[in-house]
C-alpha cells in the first residue's frame, strides 16, 4: 500500500471535507421559531464580533450606533471594516467566505446586490442550501425556557425540523436563581429563593417536565470564569441536588461552558462580554465525585485548554469539545486541535460552529476543516514514517468519529 505523504494528504483532505458533521452548539432555531432564525447578510454583517470591531475605528458613539436601524447598522459596518479597511479578521473574511461560497462577486463590493440574493430566497429552500454548503448533518441548538419568545414554541409545535436538535439551557436558572423563583412561581411550580424540600422536589418536578417536553441531546450551562464546584451557592445546590440526579436518570449529559465574564463594557450589549482563566477543579471534582454522570465540557480560555485535556485523560466521562468563541480562530484551532490528537487520540470533539446566524454554518465549518485537515495530514503523515500502513477507511473512521460518531456515541443516540 502507498503510504507516501502526498496520498495521505490526498486521503484526509478528502475525507475531512466530504464528511458530515454534526455540529453540538449552536445559538440557531428552524423556521418554527420565526424571528429566532437568523440569517442574511444584515444578520451577518450585525454579528456581535463586527460590531466591536466595528466600534474600534469608528467615531459614532454606542447610543447612536444602536439607535441605527439593522439595516443602517449593516451599512455602518460594511463601510468601516470592508470599505475604509481591509476585511482581514476572521470574522470579515468569514462574511466573504459565505458571499463566496453562495455564488456571489465579492469583488463587486456591492452590498445592495447581496441584499437582493437574499431577499429573493425562500427561507426553507436557504436552510437546506446552507446545511449542504456547510456540510452539516444537524445542529444542536440552545433552547431556554426562560425565553418568553421561545416558551411558547415549545408549548405549542416544537422545533418541527429534526435537523435542529433541542439542549435545555439553564443560564436563568443557574446563574441567577432569584430571577428564576417568579417565572417558576408563575408556571404552578412552587419554589422559593430558599432550598426547602419542596422548592428542591419543585424544580425537579420542571426539570423532568422540560426534559420530556424537548427530549433535550444534553442540558447546558454557561458559567463564569470564577464558577466554583461546590460552594455554599444557589448554583451548586441547584447542580448537585436536582440536576446532576435527574440527567444520571435519563442518561443525558450535562455540558458546561466555562469561562466567561459578563459585560465587561455594558455599551457594547451582547458584544460587551469578555474571558477569564477558570479553575479546572470543579471539573475534577465533578467528574470524581458525580460518576453515574457525562460530562462535555469547553473551557473559553486559552490558558485553560492543556489542564482541561489532561483532566479529559483521566475521566472517561469528560468529553472535551470545540474551541469556543474567542478561540474559534484559525490559529488556535490549529494549536488545540493538535495537543488534543496528541494527549487523547481521537476521542474527542474538535469543533463546534457556535453560530448565531444561519449562514455562519458555511464560513465557520469551511474555515474549521481546513484547520482540522491540516492538523491530521500531518497526524496520519508521522504515523505512516513508523512503518504503520493506514487505509483511506480507516481514515474516513476517524474523522467520522471526530464530526459525530464521538458525539452521538456519547449522548447514546
Amino acid at each position: 500500500m502507498n503510504n507516501q505523504p502526498n496520498n495521505i494528504a490526498e486521503m484526509v483532505y478528502n475525507a475531512v471535507m466530504d464528511t458530515k458533521v454534526v455540529d453540538i452548539h449552536t445559538h440557531l432555531f428552524s423556521r418554527n421559531f420565526n424571528q429566532l432564525l437568523l440569517w442574511g447578510i444584515d444578520d451577518l454583517l450585525t454579528y456581535h464580533y463586527l460590531i466591536a470591531e466595528t466600534m474600534r475605528w469608528s467615531d459614532i458613539t454606542y447610543d447612536e450606533f444602536w439607535s441605527l436601524s439593522k439595516k443602517d447598522q449593516a451599512d455602518h459596518i460594511w463601510r468601516v471594516l470592508f470599505i475604509e479597511h481591509s476585511p482581514i479578521s476572521e470574522a470579515c473574511q468569514g462574511v466573504l467566505t459565505v458571499l463566496n461560497e453562495l455564488g456571489l462577486d465579492t469583488a463587486s463590493r456591492n452590498l445592495n446586490q447581496y441584499r437582493e440574493y437574499f431577499s429573493s430566497m425562500d427561507v426553507s429552500d436557504y436552510i437546506d442550501k446552507v446545511f449542504d454548503l456547510a456540510g452539516v448533518e444537524s445542529v444542536v441548538m440552545t433552547n431556554d425556557p426562560f425565553d418568553h419568545v421561545e416558551y411558547p414554541v415549545w408549548m405549542d409545535k416544537g422545533a418541527g425540523d429534526s435537523r435542529f436538535q433541542p439542549a435545555l439551557r439553564l443560564d436563568v436558572m443557574l446563574n441567577s436563581w432569584e430571577n428564576a423563583v417568579p417565572q417558576l412561581k408563575q408556571w404552578g411550580y412552587m419554589a422559593e429563593t430558599d432550598f426547602g424540600d419542596k422548592t428542591l422536589s419543585e424544580v425537579r418536578r420542571f426539570l423532568k417536565d422540560w426534559i420530556v417536553r424537548i427530549r433535550p441531546v444534553y442540558m447546558a450551562v454557561s458559567l463564569p470564569s470564577d464558577f466554583v464546584f461546590p460552594d455554599d451557592s444557589p448554583r451548586s445546590r441547584l447542580i448537585s441536588e436536582c440536576i446532576l440526579p435527574l440527567l444520571a436518570e435519563f442518561n443525558i449529559p450535562f455540558a458546561m461552558m466555562i469561562g466567561v465574564k459578563r459585560s465587561v463594557n455594558p455599551q457594547l450589549k451582547l458584544a460587551g462580554d469578555s474571558v477569564g482563566r477558570s479553575n479546572i477543579k470543579s471539573v475534577e471534582y465533578l467528574c470524581a465525585n458525580y460518576t453515574e454522570n457525562k460530562f462535555l465540557v469547553t473551557m473559553l480560555s486559552h490558558e485553560n485548554q492543556h489542564e482541561l485535556c489532561v483532566t479529559a485523560r483521566k475521566f472517561r466521562s469528560l468529553m472535551v469539545f470545540g474551541c469556543w468563541w474567542f478561540l474559534n480562530n484559525p490559529s488556535m484551532i490549529d494549536e488545540i486541535t493538535r495537543m488534543r490528537v496528541e494527549l487523547l487520540g481521537t476521542s474527542f470533539i474538535p469543533q463546534h460552529s457556535d453560530a448565531r446566524i444561519l449562514d455562519q454554518l458555511v464560513y465557520k465549518w469551511k474555515h474549521s476543516r481546513r484547520v482540522i485537515a491540516n492538523v491530521l495530514i500531518d497526524k496520519y503523515s508521522d504515523l505512516a514514517q513508523t512503518g504503520w500502513q493506514i487505509s483511506n477507511d480507516e481514515i474516513k473512521r476517524d474523522i467520522a468519529d471526530l464530526f459525530s460518531g464521538s458525539f452521538k456515541t456519547f449522548i447514546g443516540r
